[in-house]
């Protein structure tokens, strides 16, 4: 996220990171009617981002960021509950791995760029990859389902400047809604600029992030699942 509210009178290139300590719900499954409940532990995930602006009206602005979405989690089934063509019986206990992950590429416009308010808009390609494990120990049943697919989303951003205080708030989403699905990834927080000069500028960080997954049949995945948090990072600014 950026942190910096000064103009690029030409070029801008920013690099950004942050370390998110989120907590995840929800269910997952392979159908719309065939989804179980798990308990996820919290867990602290990475995400970094690069962002290149230029002065040339009609051609957009490129953001790439890369988000971790790792968690395990275990529940006891209430009802059967079929998953990757094996099915686990009622009373079932069940451990799982979810190793998730996207890229999101994003083209964007600037409708206001100056030390008071900046605000941006655009489109996002949200690459997805995930690989999810659900495992009985009991039995040693065991499936495994990987998941790929790129979501189109919609990008808004916006940033406020606090005169005289090197303080900004901030607040970011990528989103999109249709059929049952819905897909967002928002965050809000504020910025401080600990060096701010021509040559370079660095801010850090600290806000609150949420990602939803409600996933409709993504290479045979179905998900309501949802991620959130606080998070400290840090921009950089050349």
């Amino acid at each position: 996220m950026c942190g910096t509210a000064q103009a690029d009178t030409l070029l801008g290139l920013y690099i950004g990171g942050q370390i998110w300590s989120n907590e995840a719900s929800g269910s997952f499954g392979e159908g719309a009617d065939n989804q179980s409940v798990f308990e996820f532990d919290d867990e602290n995930q990475g995400s970094f981002y690069v962002a290149f602006e230029h002065p040339i009206p009609l051609i957009p602005n490129i953001k790439i960021a890369s988000t971790a979405l790792d968690t395990v989690g275990g529940t006891t089934l209430n009802d059967s509950f079929k998953f990757d063509g094996i099915t686990y019986n009622t009373n079932s206990t069940l451990d799982t791995t979810l190793d998730a992950s996207f890229v999101d590429y994003t083209l964007y416009y600037e409708v206001f760029d100056n030390d008071l308010l900046t605000f941006d808009f655009g489109l996002t390609a949200r690459d997805l990859d995930a690989t999810i494990q659900v495992i009985e120990p009991a039995t040693q049943l065991q499936s495994d389902l990987d998941v790929s697919g790129i979501i189109p989303m919609f990008y808004l951003s916006t940033i406020v400047g606090l005169p005289f205080t090197g303080l900004n708030v901030f607040a970011e989403a990528n989103f999109i809604s249709y059929d049952d699905q819905t897909v967002y990834d928002a965050q809000i927080g504020v910025s401080y600029a600990i060096l701010d000069n021509l040559a370079v500028d660095f801010d850090v960080t600290l806000g609150y992030r949420t990602v939803k997954m409600e996933l409709d049949d993504l290479d045979d995945f179905y998900s309501d699942l949802t991620y959130d948090g606080f998070f400290a990072g840090a921009v950089v600014h050349f």
